[in-house]
């Protein structure tokens, strides 16, 4: 496969752009810090309702390459944003993080597509690692 080349945005070399959804503002402050010291770029939303919000605003949608979702929300749910972004944006990795692990619910998450079930508090080696991993499958898609 060969080393990756970082693409451009907002004029600076980025590894991809991640979204993060978690209704908890320490948590997504965090992974925020983690990921962009990697060299990625990142948007916050509270809740699965922001998200859709952020990534619509505008005449064209923000093409992120991995969104990482919380489960337990307000508003919309991970669950519900989870089956909206695998229906409109089929080629963007999905990884699930929450703090309240289920296998049952674990295991039909990876069934349906969902590249990882992260349990936090999360080591920021294991974050950084599974995010380039679906950042890189997401490249390979359009092979």
């Amino acid at each position: 496969m060969g080393e990756r080349t970082a693409a451009v945005f907002s004029g600076k070399p980025c590894n991809g752009r991640v979204l993060i959804m978690d209704d908890e503002a320490d948590v997504r402050k965090v992974v925020r810090l983690i990921l962009e010291k990697a060299g990625y770029e990142v948007m916050e939303a509270e809740d699965g309702e922001k998200a859709i919000e952020e990534i619509q605003r505008g005449e064209n949608p923000i093409l992120m390459d991995t969104i990482i979702c919380d489960i337990r929300m307000p508003k919309i749910n991970g669950v519900e944003a989870i089956n909206y972004f695998q229906k409109q944006f089929p080629r963007v990795p999905l990884i699930v993080m929450t703090g309240h692990p289920d296998l049952e619910m674990a295991t039909s998450f990876l069934e349906r597509g969902v590249v990882a079930y992260l349990v936090k508090p999360v080591d920021s080696e294991k974050l950084v690692a599974t995010v380039a991993k679906a950042v890189d499958s997401k490249d390979t898609t359009f092979m």
